[in-house]
């Protein structure tokens, strides 16, 4: 066939960028919160999440999907699920940098520099941080049986990714992952059914033995899980392997694999307990506080996780734009199109903001830097709105970023095609770990525990008479955290708060015309841009908001 033309006009491929070096709303964020951290390590995880050779790993972990094993070739069960290659350079290179549970190991600061970290590697793949983000979260909760702890702790913390399914004590490191939600109950967890009988006891505590299911079991070749289920005294968790100390493997039969939307490289799962191997972690009917608090750490992760897939397509869309004209310009100098994108840099910078702010208070509280416990209300009460609001914008910051790229942004062609990924990606943050209304009663709840107004004025104080649609927002939430159990209006609060944090934490870290735009755009009538982006008002510094979101090269 015949050359009947040449294709001109098209965008060259994203890669080879340092995700960290070059987001600048993120360094400086990171230096406000985190003023004496070494950021050596976060650039040179910038540098291999970037790399052009990790965003191909990424594409085909996500063409070439999980396959589930149920049985071996002479018929034996055998419970197992085969990942491409690429799913294990991406996951090793999440542990290599010590994004699951190493910072639980270290001292202050770890924390946040792991959420930085968190927010960059996600622009990678997020598929993979699932069980890396519970590693994290389960890590603390084990503290509740010593002896299991002191087992596990090493190689908890670990770093040398093994992919192997073999005994724990084989590895030099290992992951950890969750299993809660039953077909019955869904977020309410009081409704599950599996039953635990007692089995004894040994090295670990009292034994189990659990029968029963889950209906979502994510990643289910992580090497144990912290399940829950019925006791003799009320629902509590228990640790299950899925190797025993015999060196022999527990029952977990994996029933199918979930085919979902997207999160496409990580394996979700259904399965069934028949008389599987369990040990108890912390008090017997203690189930529910330990999911919690658990809850409230993968929570901050789909804060952090979405703040991640923002900046992506951020980046994404600001590639394609700079590159591709149309009636004569280029994009990016369209004036339409300059309010979109600045727009989304607004949205992008705010909402690395507040995740790194919930990230600083759970570092305070958990390394004893939070002497009045102010840290640890902060922390209880930013983490359903950050969870709620962040997440609750991503899908429309998605769905914006994609139509800057028009058709080919809604075209994946073999993988290629990121920004559908991160499209079909943005719901599951915000429905995984309990949905907008789950946070909205966690949020009613987190008001009830101590001086909640007073926390958050010292939070706001630095940025009152700095706007006056700022003071009149921050006039009012006092007497609606002091006196709200409107269930109904959990959400307005949420996203109320939301806002206000976020522009006093951008009054702290941002030029002064970042402030000055957030606040015009969505305080007051503005409140929450009604759902759009690209209406931000006239005289906005458009150029200057794109030029900050830009990425340094």
């Amino acid at each position: 066939m015949s050359q009947t033309h040449e294709v001109t006009n098209q965008v060259t491929p994203f890669g080879d960028v340092n995700l960290f070096d070059s987001d600048t709303a993120l360094r400086d964020a990171l230096r406000f919160n985190a003023p004496q951290l070494d950021t050596g390590a976060l650039s040179t995880l910038g540098a291999f999440a970037g790399s052009a050779a990790t965003i191909e790993h990424a594409r085909l972990a996500n063409l070439y999907t999980p396959v589930l094993h149920t049985h071996d070739r002479v018929g034996h069960r055998i419970d197992q699920v085969e990942f491409h290659p690429s799913y294990h350079v991406l996951l090793g290179g999440a542990l290599r940098h010590g994004l699951h549970g190493t910072p639980w190991s270290r001292g202050p600061g770890a924390h946040l520099e792991r959420a930085a970290g968190f927010i960059v590697y996600t622009q990678a793949e997020p598929s993979v941080l699932c069980p890396v983000s519970m590693s994290y979260a389960v890590t603390p909760a084990l503290r509740a049986n010593a002896p299991l702890y002191e087992a596990w702790r090493n190689r908890i913390a670990g770093t040398g990714y093994d992919p192997r399914f073999v005994p724990f004590d084989r590895k030099g490191a290992v992951t950890l992952g969750m299993g809660m939600t039953e077909k019955q109950g869904g977020s309410d967890v009081r409704a599950n059914t599996s039953r635990a009988e007692p089995d004894g006891e040994d090295a670990w505590g009292p034994r189990v033995r659990i029968t029963g299911h889950k209906w979502f079991l994510s990643a289910p070749m992580c090497d144990a899980f912290l399940v829950l289920a019925q006791g003799n005294n009320g629902l509590s968790c228990y640790f299950m392997p899925r190797w025993l100390p015999d060196g022999t493997p527990n029952v977990l039969r994996i029933q199918r694999l979930k085919d979902k939307l997207g999160n496409k490289a990580n394996a979700s799962s259904e399965v069934e307990f028949d008389g599987s191997t369990a040990w108890r972690v912390g008090d017997e009917g203690r189930g529910v506080p330990q999911i919690l608090a658990m809850g409230a750490i993968t929570r901050l992760d789909c804060a952090l996780g979405t703040a991640g897939l923002m900046r992506q397509s951020l980046v994404l869309a600001l590639h394609h734009c700079s590159q591709r004209h149309a009636f004569g310009k280029r994009l990016v100098e369209q004036p339409l199109m300059k309010n979109v994108l600045a727009d989304l840099a607004l949205e992008s910078e705010a909402a690395t903001a507040l995740a790194l702010r919930l990230a600083r208070s759970l570092d305070a509280s958990e390394n004893g830097r939070d002497a009045d416990g102010r840290e640890a209300l902060v922390r209880r009460v930013l983490t359903p709105i950050a969870k709620f609001w962040i997440c609750k914008r991503g899908s429309l910051f998605a769905q914006e970023t994609m139509e800057c790229l028009g058709g080919n942004g809604y075209v994946e062609e073999q993988g290629e095609g990121a920004m559908a990924r991160i499209y079909r990606e943005m719901p599951v943050n915000s429905i995984w770990e309990g949905a907008g209304n789950i946070m909205g009663i966690d949020l009613l709840r987190a008001l009830r525990t101590g001086p909640v107004a007073d926390a958050l004025m010292q939070e706001l104080a630095p940025a009152l008479k700095a706007n006056a649609a700022l003071d009149r927002l921050v006039a009012v939430l006092p007497s609606r955290v002091d006196g709200t159990d409107d269930e109904a209006g959990a959400r307005r609060l949420a996203r109320d708060v939301a806002l206000a944090v976020q522009a006093a934490l951008l009054k702290q870290h941002a030029p002064e015309a970042v402030f000055d735009a957030f606040c015009a755009s969505r305080l007051g009538d503005q409140v929450g841009g009604g759902g759009a982006f690209g209406l931000l008002p006239a005289g906005a510094p458009l150029d200057a908001l794109i030029a900050r979101a830009k990425p340094r090269t």
